[in-house]
């Protein structure tokens, strides 16, 4: 079994987030009895074993001078009682734990995390409901406040257990989270469960009752019902909730052969030397490889063909991996080796890492003539598809449709995250500067005007400063387009503890859509080589390429007959 559970784990690049609410705040919540929400989770999970946190800056700066760090919510996925479990624990310290538009999404992606890997849930609830001044922005979409209760009833129902432990407020629409739970642990004198609380209960009826008589632990245990364990404190609750994670009777299932982990030969922490600080410096990525898989061993796959992608076969912690990573723009060699590539690691079970630094396709008359998009389309079509685990270490450049056929946010990885020095946008922040100024003076030419130099660069430093706050993966981070910023030294790490839980799901057999093919100039026949022109009246008639049991099917239609042919040069 892997020894990823052995190391600990901690985010060296945010502490601000870690301060929750602040010290008011804290000793507030403290003086009540009450645990901080970390310290919560520390004791929940098994002694010694590193919890993966998500998303430690999810609502940095991003609603003004309003403070929500780490998006009021703690995300992560940690092993209680031997079992991996999806960890959701509100922190009442930041604005008494209610919803604001960003925690509803993070709590929304832990869930998805939940579903995709088969996890089973532990919510450690202490929140008093939805932000009332935002309620328009998190209570009537679809992906907003009763999503949430959506995820739950659909797991349950797929056997994914969920487990709600009340240690503070659970107000309102709240309430449904130990409600529609498995099983609901609740902390007497402390936990409140109420659709309405004593001031609504007030204005609606005339009644005064205290939230205790309203919503307490003697009452949903008593006579409710809505709890199932009656805990003493925070420490007694969390037992119990090691003791449901205990009795779940769940079993590991992986799909895949999983050898003893070895050390890397060379230290993680070289990285930060390989990798430097500039964007623009060039860095090979067989370097960064060599410092995160096992024993350094990393089996290339076709490495003297489009050689600005790497591709190959290596082991994290044990598990098996195939890796994809840039080394340079991609051309419509890469793109076929690395849509080939996917496709082997389908066919093998075998999960996928992508080490994304990509300025994107090539481009120009010669490159887009030789088919460019239709090779890069063929792996972004194989990206899409592929139903192995997908995860993503965005690790430079993130740039265009580059991003998609790395398998970007988009593409429904299980897992992405970026290194601090990683830039993502649509294009660069000169080149985005240069489009729009290209316009600007056409539309000037046409008016019979020029544009000056020195009105072009007042027109491009704006743009390049608006590029380059909105790239940077803080701002990235703050809006959950990923999972979280992680030092370069713990990605081996981090992806260990991500190809675990990963492996939790069973995988689904991937099924590829249509791919656009080359026009064929050699056929080989039945192993047999017989090299053969093809005339440009016959390409109309070259109707299809499919893939029937290992082999494949050529049909020209004049000749009006199948001919099975054991290797195809494209």
């Amino acid at each position: 079994m892997s020894g990823v559970f052995e190391h600990s784990i901690a985010c060296k690049s945010c502490p601000f987030q870690k301060g929750g609410g602040g010290e008011k705040a804290r000793k507030l919540h403290t003086s009540r009895g009450k645990l901080l929400p970390r310290e919560r989770i520390d004791k929940l999970i098994d002694p010694g074993s590193p919890f993966l946190e998500f998303s430690q800056f999810a609502g940095y700066q991003l609603y003004g001078n309003e403070e929500v760090p780490a998006g009021g919510i703690i995300t992560g996925i940690g092993r209680v009682s031997g079992t991996e479990c999806l960890i959701v624990a509100n922190d009442a310290t930041v604005k008494g734990g209610t919803y604001y538009p960003i925690t509803v999404k993070k709590h929304l992606r832990a869930q998805e995390i939940a579903m995709q890997n088969h996890l089973p849930c532990l919510y450690l609830v202490d929140s008093g409901g939805a932000n009332l001044p935002r309620q328009a922005e998190v209570f009537p979409d679809r992906d907003h406040f009763g999503r949430i209760f959506y995820n739950q009833a659909v797991m349950s129902s797929q056997g994914i257990p969920q487990i709600a432990v009340v240690m503070g407020s659970c107000t309102a629409g709240g309430a449904y989270v130990p409600a529609m739970a498995d099983e609901s642990i609740i902390v007497g004198k402390q936990g409140t469960i109420f659709l309405g609380g004593p001031p609504l209960v007030k204005a609606a009826t005339g009644e005064q009752v205290s939230a205790e008589d309203l919503g307490g632990a003697d009452l949903h245990c008593r006579k409710s019902g809505v709890t199932d364990h009656y805990a003493l404190d925070d420490n007694h609750a969390l037992h119990l909730a090691r003791k449901v994670v205990r009795s779940l009777n769940l079993q590991k299932k992986v799909d895949v052969t999983i050898e003893p982990s070895e050390e890397p030969l060379f230290p993680p922490d070289e990285i930060y030397g390989i990798v430097g600080d500039q964007l623009k410096r060039n860095f090979d990525v067989k370097e960064v490889i060599a410092r995160i898989v096992d024993g350094s061993r990393f089996d290339e796959f076709k490495a003297l063909y489009g050689d600005t992608l790497v591709t190959g076969f290596a082991r994290i912690f044990g598990y098996p991996v195939g890796i994809i990573g840039n080394n340079g723009v991609l051309f419509s060699e890469s793109a076929k080796k690395g849509t080939h590539f996917i496709q082997l690691c389908c066919q093998r079970n075998i999960p996928i890492v992508f080490l994304q630094n990509i300025t994107g396709f090539m481009v120009g008359r010669e490159y887009e003539a030789g088919g460019i998009a239709k090779d890069g389309a063929k792996m972004v079509t194989a990206v899409a598809c592929a139903n192995v685990p997908k995860i993503t270490v965005i690790i430079g450049g993130s740039y265009g449709a580059g991003n998609y056929g790395m398998c970007g946010r988009a593409y429904s990885p299980r897992f992405l995250y970026m290194w601090p020095n990683a830039r993502i946008s649509v294009m660069g922040g000169e080149q985005a500067a240069t489009v729009l100024a290209t316009i600007a003076k056409d539309q000037k030419a046409r008016e019979g005007k020029q544009l000056s130099e020195a009105d072009e660069a007042a027109l491009k430093e704006p743009i390049i400063r608006r590029f380059e706050e909105e790239g940077n993966p803080y701002y990235s981070s703050a809006r959950l387009w990923d999972d979280g910023i992680i030092d370069p030294a713990d990605t081996r790490l981090v992806l260990g503890l991500s190809l675990s839980a990963a492996l939790n799901a069973p995988t689904k057999k991937t099924e590829f859509g249509v791919f656009r093919i080359d026009l064929l100039k050699n056929i080989v026949f039945c192993g047999v080589s017989r090299s053969e022109e093809l005339d440009p009246v016959l390409v109309p008639h070259l109707m299809m390429l499919v893939e029937e049991q290992g082999k494949y099917l050529c049909h020209i239609k004049h000749t009006n007959c199948w001919t099975r042919t054991s290797h195809l040069v494209l």
